[in-house]
């Protein structure tokens, strides 16, 4: 039953997200289109809820109670994210708003921007951790919570992964490709 609503969350999360844009954007109805928005917090609290009711009714913690956790985890930190790209980029393609920016690629910009990035599966992670920590208070059992233990450990791993990343701009920034001589002299030569 977990499973099933944690893809049915996913599917209404985009669902949802289309027909908030779809409403903003085509309709030309923007009040609706952020109503409709505004209810996807709403599919975290009911699979949380859910989740909640299965271990309280002595169902056995295992691996779909700790990927709804995640799943919580992801879509709280990384949701807004996601609506507000997807609002840039329908903006653009159906109401003549400006072109989607691009992450930068090189030196300071592309560290800062790894950093944000780094930040929000930091985020999603502590929030994973933390609602697997409680369901390990919750249920009391250390020998029945090991599986949410592992989803602890996977949650630092992906943190770790994504410090990594981010230090690894910090430390060698990738920089801009050296200007070709011959360009240079052409576009001197046409004067632009």
């Amino acid at each position: 039953m977990i499973v099933g609503l944690i893809i049915a969350c996913e599917v209404a999360f985009w669902v949802l997200l289309f027909a908030g844009l779809a409403l903003r954007y085509l309709a030309k109805m923007p009040r609706l289109g952020a109503a409709v928005l505004l209810c996807e917090p709403m599919l975290e609290v009911v699979l949380l809820v859910v989740t909640v009711i299965d271990l309280r009714s002595g169902a056995t913690p295992d691996w779909k109670h700790g990927l709804a956790a995640v799943y919580i985890g992801f879509t709280v930190a990384m949701g807004h994210h996601v609506i507000k790209n997807m609002d840039v980029r329908f903006a653009h393609r159906f109401a003549g708003g400006p072109a989607p920016v691009k992450p930068p690629k090189y030196g300071k910009p592309r560290m800062i921007h790894e950093w944000k990035t780094a930040a929000r599966w930091l985020l999603a992670c502590a929030i994973a951790a933390g609602l697997l920590q409680i369901a390990i208070w919750y249920v009391g059992d250390a020998g029945q919570t090991t599986t949410l233990v592992g989803w602890q450990s996977k949650a630092g791993i992906v943190a770790v992964i994504n410090l990594i990343i981010a230090g690894s701009y910090t430390l060698f920034p990738k920089t801009a490709p050296a200007p070709d001589p011959d360009e240079e002299r052409v576009r001197a030569h046409l004067g632009k």
